[in-house]
């Protein structure tokens, strides 16, 4: 007949729970070094264990114990780079981004900076602008220009010379391949208002644009939106 385990036989093996603790629903090196002993004081002399399969225990046991302390430093470790990029993100608000985005808000009176991304060189590139109605109020032209980022600057004027009114407005572009006329990725430029934090890294507020993942910024400058004009532009 076998007898039950109860708290008197644990207390031989050097197992029991003291009366009245918390019971500690993990081994730790402790407890599997006890359970170590005991295997071994417990087994069959006519088939001990082998040195090999009591050393890979004692590895595995081992590997275990260290994947748990560097999950742990990694937990740390992240912790203290999201602060850190935290605190660098915060230095951005105020300065001017370039987005990868068409469409921005424009002030009365304001000057709009933006870029187009070209793949190729080309002997001729045209800014589009158009209003909310999707009606255009100006065309750009920046002439011959290398592949890369083309800065382009446009002063609110429409093509008639009169300033255009505050609202929402479009650029689009295209520049000359050959006798073809291929359309172009426009960028717009506008200060960065506020940096918001999310599960998934943080996106920036630009002003006038809106919410964007920090991802469509191509270039930050340490200055405001417009202030400068980069490319001549031509009616």
């Amino acid at each position: 007949m076998v007898s039950p385990i109860d708290n008197s036989t644990l207390g031989n093996l050097g197992l029991d729970v003291p009366q009245g603790s918390a019971r500690n629903q993990e081994l730790g090196q402790a407890d599997f070094l006890n359970l170590m002993i005991t295997q071994l004081k417990n087994q069959d002399p006519f088939k001990p264990l082998e040195s090999g399969e009591f050393l890979g225990q004692l590895a595995q046991f081992g590997t275990v114990n260290g994947l748990s302390g560097l999950q742990t430093s990694f937990d740390s470790l992240a912790t203290s780079l999201v602060s850190s990029q935290a605190l660098q993100a915060s230095t951005l608000v105020g300065r001017s981004a370039l987005a990868q985005t068409s469409t921005l808000a424009r002030a009365a009176g304001e000057t709009v900076t933006g870029a187009v991304d070209l793949p190729a060189t080309t002997s001729g590139v045209m800014v589009t602008v158009n209003d909310a109605t999707g009606q255009p109020v100006r065309t750009l032209s920046l002439g011959a220009q290398p592949s890369g980022l083309v800065a382009f600057s446009w002063d609110g004027l429409t093509d008639t010379g009169q300033q255009a009114p505050a609202g929402r407005y479009t650029f689009t572009a295209a520049y000359r391949s050959g006798a073809d006329s291929v359309a172009a990725e426009t960028l717009v430029r506008a200060p960065i208002d506020s940096v918001l934090f999310g599960a998934n890294g943080f996106n920036v507020e630009l002003r006038g644009v809106g919410e964007l993942p920090f991802t469509a910024i191509r270039e930050i400058r340490n200055e405001s939106a417009g202030g400068s004009a980069a490319a001549g532009t031509t009616p």
